[in-house]
């Protein structure tokens, strides 16, 4: 009987070239392909999983879903503890579990969040230097926040957005942009939204990192919203300071 089998899971995307498997570059590693490997060799047949978003190179995630169809009878709690043994350290599967035949973590998926983590200190973090980027500027938290208060809403986020050749839209919902500073060095920035368009938050992010700086006015924000052009607004962000932390359905 077919089976519909959802997945929750973990991964230091540092070594990886995204989640999405490679078509042309096929000797560059992704999540997707991983774990589809690990599945097609646990259960015998070829596995094809699809996931809640891609997340590019360098970028991680705490909880990403993903689902895929399978014959097998083996249990969820089986299928987790057998992917996790042919899955490398840096990924895991922390929860599998039957899902009905209809669900599609891309499609289904109502919200998303992501964090990034900033490292504000003079020198960087040997620990951290994975997961979070080193900001050497004193950056004013109060003006960040100003800033970020211009973003929350459905707005048409065209500047924060790369290139993308498709013709789609650029309106999307920022539900919550959160900026806190943890530890005196450390500055977390959550943003939820009901999606997000291609290096949206890395742009966002690199833009809030030049208010801080002082480099541009907190109210130039609604400016950049408003030329819908993405010179007009900051730099992009390294990917290793995003996280995906949560999909919501």
């Amino acid at each position: 009987m077919l089976r519909n089998i959802r997945l929750t899971i973990e991964y230091d995307g540092t070594r990886f070239a995204g989640w999405q498997a490679q078509t042309i570059a096929k000797k560059l590693k992704t999540i997707q392909q991983e774990i589809e490997k690990a599945a097609s060799r646990l259960l015998g047949e070829k596995i094809k999983l699809t996931g809640s978003g891609r997340t590019d190179s360098g970028v991680h995630a705490e909880a990403q879903t993903a689902n895929f169809r399978t014959n097998s009878t083996l249990s969820p709690h089986n299928i987790k503890r057998g992917l996790n043994s042919y899955l490398p350290d840096d990924i895991v599967i922390t929860s599998a579990e039957d899902a009905p035949l209809k669900f599609h973590s891309r499609f289904d998926a109502r919200e998303k969040l992501y964090r990034y983590t900033i490292i504000n200190r003079k020198v960087r973090s040997p620990l951290l230097r994975r997961y979070a980027v080193t900001c050497s500027y004193d950056l004013d938290i109060s003006a960040m926040k100003k800033a970020a208060a211009y973003l929350i809403g459905k707005k048409d986020f065209k500047s924060f957005q790369a290139t993308d050749k498709k013709d789609r839209s650029s309106v999307r919902h920022i539900k919550r942009l959160d900026i806190t500073r943890k530890k005196t060095s450390i500055i977390e920035i959550y943003i939820q939204a009901n999606g997000f368009l291609y290096n949206m938050v890395r742009n966002i992010v690199g833009t809030l990192i030049d208010v801080g700086r002082g480099r541009i006015s907190p109210e130039a924000v609604k400016d950049i919203l408003k030329k819908r052009h993405r010179p007009a607004a900051g730099q992009t962000a390294p990917a290793k300071g995003l996280c995906l932390v949560k999909v919501f359905y």
